[in-house]
């Protein structure tokens, strides 16, 4: 983390209050919502376009998030309008009021495609119980009854926290260059932390939207889920920022979903891709005997593990065990209970 710390330059030595705004650009405002977990905060950015505002990003659904989105259109906007709604992904922190925005001003939602159709799916689960194939999958991690009791209490909490989308939707399309205002925009896709993210990064202005794929101090979370347990997101993650270290410019100005704007991208993508590295590292040697996912976690995580994580860090480690599996370097075993045991080769 010092690494990063020297390596990172950045532009403000503060952060805006909640429902304040700031003038990054001319025509280019940060302001931040509350979020009622760990985080804090995200941050969303308002973009001019013609006569009224596109918004990149939305917040979670709650009360208090309208709240601050009314102040933000009374204070800062001026009257005007919000012509466009933009979703970097379909994390309820960046698209919870997406719906919402758009009802309210009458205005498309543009995201890629494969985020937009897995948010309209996952909606679509609440109130349902959990399924067969996710209570599998956890029982393999190492889940206790307890622990799975917890999973299936919270399945379908996810549309809680998001008003449903437009039934039709603009897709932002890897490569492609669209415009919003005076301004090109190219749409810059990373996998693994999603499906398909979606950055946004304006050449002329030489700044990128970069949502939760490039954080200034953390690592966005690289999980499997029950739905695809063979998945591999941490190959796609690892293929994302080499390929964003070749396509972004040095002092480009990175405006990141959470923490603050910072220059210094290639510095900050080599310290994320050796954060991963060395959990890796960390798992061969701690595989050397059979170890079930949850056993990984003090290979991987500083911070305690508990039921308000428990899920996520298990989706991180079988990402981790996942990758090493595929690279033939881990042995899969199965116990008649169905739990898996990993073991180095």
């Amino acid at each position: 983390m010092s690494e990063t710390a020297e390596a990172i330059r950045y532009e403000y030595s503060f952060q805006p209050e909640i429902g304040e705004a700031v003038d990054v650009l001319p025509g280019l405002k940060w302001c931040r919502l509350p979020l009622p977990f760990l985080l804090g905060h995200i941050n969303v950015w308002l973009v001019r376009d013609g006569d009224g505002w596109a918004v990149v990003d939305c917040g979670i659904f709650t009360s208090t998030t309208l709240e601050v989105w009314e102040s933000i259109f009374d204070l800062h906007l001026s009257g005007e309008p919000v012509t466009r709604v933009f979703v970097t992904h379909l994390h309820p922190d960046h698209v919870g009021c997406a719906g919402w925005l758009c009802e309210r001003f009458d205005i498309e939602l543009s995201m890629s495609r494969d985020e937009y159709l897995l948010c309209r799916l996952l909606v679509s689960d609440t109130g349902m119980p959990a399924p067969k194939a996710g209570r599998r999958f956890y029982r393999a991690a190492g889940f206790s009854d307890q622990d799975l009791s917890r999973y299936i209490e919270m399945f379908g909490a996810f549309g809680r926290m998001v008003t449903p989308l437009p039934q039709s939707f603009n897709r932002l399309v890897p490569e492609s260059v669209f415009r919003i205002g005076d301004h090109d925009w190219q749409v810059i896709t990373g996998y693994g932390h999603s499906p398909e993210h979606a950055c946004l990064y304006c050449p002329e202005q030489n700044v990128l939207l970069s949502g939760d794929q490039i954080l200034p101090t953390i690592s966005s979370n690289i999980s499997v889920f029950p739905t695809e347990p063979g998945a591999n997101p941490l190959a796609g993650w690892f293929e994302s920022l080499q390929r964003l270290k070749v396509v972004l410019p040095d002092d480009v100005l990175v405006l990141p979903a959470h923490g603050k704007p910072f220059r210094g991208v290639k510095p900050r993508l080599n310290a994320l891709l050796a954060e991963h590295e060395t959990g890796l590292e960390k798992l061969r040697v701690f595989c050397q005997h059979p170890q079930r996912a949850v056993d990984v976690f003090p290979a991987l995580f500083k911070s305690r593990i508990d039921d308000n994580n428990l899920m996520m860090a298990t989706g991180e480690a079988i990402a981790h065990l996942n990758y090493l599996f595929y690279a033939g370097e881990l042995e899969i075993s199965h116990e008649e209970a169905g739990v898996r045991w990993y073991r180095s080769r």
